[in-house]
């Protein structure tokens, strides 16, 4: 059995509440190693709302969104020419497990002014 969660940012967006809020905002939603990984390259707002979108995207296919569990609890990390990879932490992980979930994957992308993610789950 499958499930799927998809979620789309405008990167503008994610722009204006970091100019608003700076590190608070994105202690409240990132992980440093995310955190790390988006301002280590040239377009760190469009790799923050892919990541915001991700969080978004499995909080749903877990089928509970993000008024459960935390965006923190949902780890999205990307390594040069590797896939993304969906790391879940407290609560996030709990759901995945009750659920009997046994695979996760992620698809990321991101242009000027928007940014996307899905995100698939399955057991067996």
């Amino acid at each position: 059995m499958y499930t799927t969660g998809i979620d789309l940012v405008e990167v503008k967006r994610i722009k204006k509440i970091y100019e608003r809020h700076g590190e608070r905002f994105l202690q409240k939603i990132y992980t440093e190693r995310e955190i790390s990984y988006a301002f280590s390259g040239r377009e760190p707002f469009g790799r923050l709302a892919a990541r915001f979108a991700a969080k978004e995207a499995v909080a749903k296919a877990l089928g509970c969104g993000l008024g459960k569990v935390s965006f923190k609890d949902i780890e999205v990390l990307s390594k040069q020419g590797t896939l993304p990879e969906v790391i879940l932490h407290g609560y996030a992980a709990k759901i995945f497990q009750e659920k009997g979930f046994t695979g996760i994957s992620i698809s990321l992308s991101h242009e000027k002014q928007v940014a996307v993610a899905i995100c698939i789950m399955w057991r067996g």
